[in-house]
């Protein structure tokens, strides 16, 4: 079955979870051929976009690694890319100062605002929600994520 195919089933006949299920998949399907679209230009790479959604205080690079799905080397070598842009900067942890610590520069909050917006009016566009669906469809969506990080995270993509 392609992906055009599983779109076009009627949804007759099909439980509730697999039209949310469904209804998710085709979501992200979606987002990604657009976004997918539009980078042709982009400077930086899907994941270091996805960095800077995740900086919008400073963290770990241990904590972004995980929360990423990515290895420690891949979120440093987004970092290097990040800091040479000029993007973000790195400082050791007061809590352990073994630990680096990843923050947004000037630049990168600029960049992060731009990204944020971007994501929330590519949200609107593919999903057709008004408002007060967004903030239903959040509060479920963050309740599926905190149930999943409790029985533990995927181990992410397959290589």
């Amino acid at each position: 079955m392609s992906c055009c195919d599983f779109s076009l089933r009627s949804d007759e006949g099909l439980s509730p979870e697999i039209r949310a299920m469904k209804g998710v998949y085709l979501l992200y399907l979606k987002i990604e051929e657009l976004v997918d679209a539009e980078d042709l230009e982009d400077p930086l790479p899907q994941n270091a976009r996805h960095m800077l959604l995740l900086l919008e205080s400073p963290k770990r690079m241990g904590d972004l690694a995980r929360d990423m799905l990515s290895q420690p080397s891949t979120v440093t070598a987004l970092a290097d890319k990040l800091e040479e842009l000029g993007l973000v900067a790195r400082r050791r942890d007061p809590s352990d100062r073994r630990a680096w610590l990843l923050e947004l520069t000037e630049a990168g909050r600029a960049e992060h605002a731009e990204t944020v917006s971007y994501a929330a009016e590519l949200f609107r566009s593919v999903s057709g929600l008004d408002d007060d669906e967004i903030k239903v469809f959040a509060t479920l969506m963050t309740k599926v994520r905190t149930t999943i990080e409790k029985s533990g995270l995927p181990k992410g993509p397959k290589a």
